[in-house]
Order: C-alpha cells, then structure tokens, then sequence
C-alpha cells in the first residue's frame, strides 16, 4: 500500500524572510519526515501589521528558498483581495493535494491565541497541528487543540530586529540568505524610508 504524501504548510509575513526561517524549515521538513513543505507569505495578515509590500515579501520569500526542492513558496493567498485567514489557505490546498497528509506548521506563540484564529476547529478538520519548540519554550496544551511538538533550532533574529538594524545603519549580511541582501539592498526606501546602505 502506497503511504500518503506529508506536505507541511508554514505560513507568517516573512517581513523579511531570514536565516532563521531557513533553519526551521530544514528542521521541520526532517523531523516531520515530510515529502514538501509549502511555505505561505501572508498576503494581508489578519493580527499584524507589515513594513514591507507584500508582493516585495512574496519575491523575497521565493528567493530565500529558491536552492530547496522540497520547499515551495506559494502566492495562493494573494489570488484574493482582503484579509488572509489560514483556513481558507488550508482549504484551497486540501482541494489541490487530495488525500495527502497536511500538517500546519506554528510557532508556540501562535498556539497560544490559536483560539482566536478564524474557523480553528475547522483547520483541525484540514490539518494537523505541529507546534514548534525552541529550547525552553513552555507549552499549556488546550485539550480542543491537539498537536505535535517539533524541536526546532533556536536562532535568535527576528524580522523587526532586521529592520531595527537596517535603521540604525547596522549590517544585516549573514543574517538573511546572500539573495536578500541584495534584494534588501535595492529596496530600502521599502525598509525604513531611507535609502542608507544595508
């Protein structure tokens, strides 16, 4: 009997992408043992505001992870205006992926509220759930929302560190991949309205 494909689904604002959502991603395609992961950049996110364009965080995003070919960067949430709510990012590839195994990749934080997610009992029906961990992280499981908890590489950089470097006329090389550096380089007026080297 053939098993079932496990694509993972790792959606956030890559507001940049950076090494650490690199790592993760690595970690979390081996430790799920999965076939694909589809990374997902949030087109209008629901509980977060963005510095950068989304369309700029979409081609970044495909650049950070453009040398994996198990990684694949999806733009299915910027086919609609409006809003980006993961369950209807979930249904839409439930219908592309058939019978395959989903699992939707969070961070601790993010499990936290899941409550308040749009639809969350419905997501559960779509996929399950992977919590990422990183060392010390503490985890209150909310019985109506069972997971899996994957140990994932704890790298200490965030996105709005990135930008708060940039700013304050700090490097951000090595950082994020060498792409988009470059690619930070040529849209700076998008970063911090300035156009001071990065």
């Amino acid at each position: 009997m053939t098993e079932r494909r496990r694509i993972g689904v790792f959606g956030g604002a890559f507001d940049p992408p950076h090494i650490g959502h690199r790592v993760v991603a690595q970690d979390v395609l081996e430790r799920l043992r999965l076939d694909r992961l589809i990374v997902v950049p949030t087109a209008s996110p629901v509980h977060r505001d963005t510095s950068l364009p989304a369309r700029l965080r979409l081609a970044l995003a495909r650049s950070a992870f453009a040398d994996s070919d198990r990684i694949e960067v999806s733009d299915i949430e910027f086919e609609h205006e409006g809003p980006s709510y993961m369950v209807e990012t979930l249904e839409k590839i439930r219908r592309g992926e058939g019978t395959a195994d989903l699992w939707l990749i969070i961070g601790s934080d993010q499990y936290a509220v899941f409550e308040t997610w749009h639809e969350p009992g419905r997501i559960l029906e779509l996929a399950r759930l992977a919590v990422m961990t990183r060392g010390e992280d503490v985890i209150v499981p909310d019985p109506r929302f069972p997971y899996e908890s994957v140990e994932v590489t704890r790298i200490d950089v965030s996105g709005e560190a990135i930008r708060r470097r940039i700013g304050s006329g700090q490097s951000i090389r090595y950082l994020v991949p060498e792409s988009v550096f470059a690619a930070l380089e040529s849209n700076l007026e998008h970063v911090t309205g300035s156009t001071e080297a990065c």
